[in-house]
């Protein structure tokens, strides 16, 4: 029997399998760092990461940490992401973790490099799903960053993690205090001093703050940065006004003393209202209104016995809000309608 001949017309055209067509996925090259906007250590290890890896920097307050993460992880081109400097609470602790899985089953590299006080559980679910973890309580955010990516660093690098260490009151930790010693202590001094008053002043500037971040990676000196002395006079003048502020308008409880800052930040009176309060801990918080919460800036004196961090963090999420840091500096979000228990709380757990 004759085969029948197969021509184009026999073929059905359902029988035809198309052969997709080759994708080509999105190279992942672009290098984040979301850092902390509200300080020198903040500021000064986005420098260095920008330094040692090139990249962007998102600089956020620690209640912005989630919104940054939350608008990346989307990002189909982020390949390397840092995170530095912004402290977890047991509020947002658990959503950070998911992020940084979606993250990671993305292929995206994550290193987070941070000196407050973490659950060591997160650090345990961190290290799981393999993110690269610089945790060291002793030493501020920038001295870990400049000691982990030295090769990759300038000479000008270590003076940039020593302003950060002054103003994280940490230059007397063991490679903090090495790494002042390389330069004039006075000279250290007035540049971390000058830096910071130029960090508080431009809060609201977002552009500005950018600009300092690559000024500092590209090696200037803070006297090198167009009118930053200038600038931090107006800021020593704006703060010696508040001398008289506090002491017409701060309280006082058993343990602590405390006042509402209305036309500052409260970084900026907090010291003043734990040293004229005559107390072991300070307390200044500012509303604000676009959010419907009060920022609080905790501080402690040497004399103070308990770790500030870890209480205000457990004590803000109680009460709907975050917080968190240091044994003897932290800061927290409260919500309006909780600011003076917040208050009456944390003076009964200081001791």
């Amino acid at each position: 029997m004759a085969s029948k001949k197969i021509t184009k017309s026999t073929i059905s055209k359902k029988t035809v399998k198309k052969v997709p067509k080759k994708t080509t996925a999105k190279k992942r090259t672009r290098v984040i760092c979301i850092s902390h906007k509200e300080d020198c250590d903040g500021i000064s290890s986005a420098a260095l990461v920008r330094q040692a890896f090139g990249g962007d920097a998102i600089l956020v307050d620690y209640p912005g940490q989630m919104e940054a993460l939350n608008q990346i992880v989307s990002d189909e081109k982020l390949k390397t992401l840092f995170i530095c400097d912004l402290g977890l609470s047991k509020k947002t602790q658990d959503e950070f973790v998911d992020i940084l899985k979606t993250l990671r089953k993305n292929k995206v590299s994550v290193t987070y490099i941070d000196h407050h006080d973490i659950d060591p559980n997160i650090v345990k679910e961190l290290k799981k799903i393999k993110v690269k973890m610089i945790h060291d309580i002793n030493e501020c955010t920038a001295v870990q960053v400049y000691t982990a990516f030295k090769s990759k660093l300038n000479d000008h690098a270590s003076f940039v993690a020593t302003c950060a260490a002054i103003t994280d009151y940490m230059e007397d930790r063991p490679i903090g205090s090495k790494l002042l010693q390389i330069y004039d202590r006075q000279f250290a001094l007035i540049s971390a001093t000058v830096l910071t008053y130029n960090i508080v002043g431009h809060q609201k500037e977002s552009d500005y703050l950018q600009y300092l971040v690559e000024e500092l990676s590209d090696s200037r000196f803070p006297h090198d940065i167009p009118n930053a002395f200038e600038f931090a006079q107006i800021q020593v003048e704006k703060l010696s006004q508040m001398i008289a502020k506090v002491k017409k308008g701060m309280k006082t409880m058993k343990n602590l003393g405390y006042m509402e800052i209305l036309d500052s930040g409260a970084s900026g009176a907090v010291n003043f209202v734990m040293g004229l309060s005559g107390k072991d801990v300070g307390v200044a918080y500012k509303e604000r209104v676009d959010r419907g919460i009060y920022a609080v800036s905790v501080r402690g004196s040497k004399n103070c016995k308990v770790h500030l961090g870890k209480i205000v963090n457990l004590l803000a999420t109680s009460l709907g809000g975050s917080g968190g840091g240091h044994d003897k500096a932290c800061g927290a979000v409260v919500p309006k309608p909780e600011i003076k228990k917040f208050i009456t709380e944390l003076n009964k757990k200081i001791k």
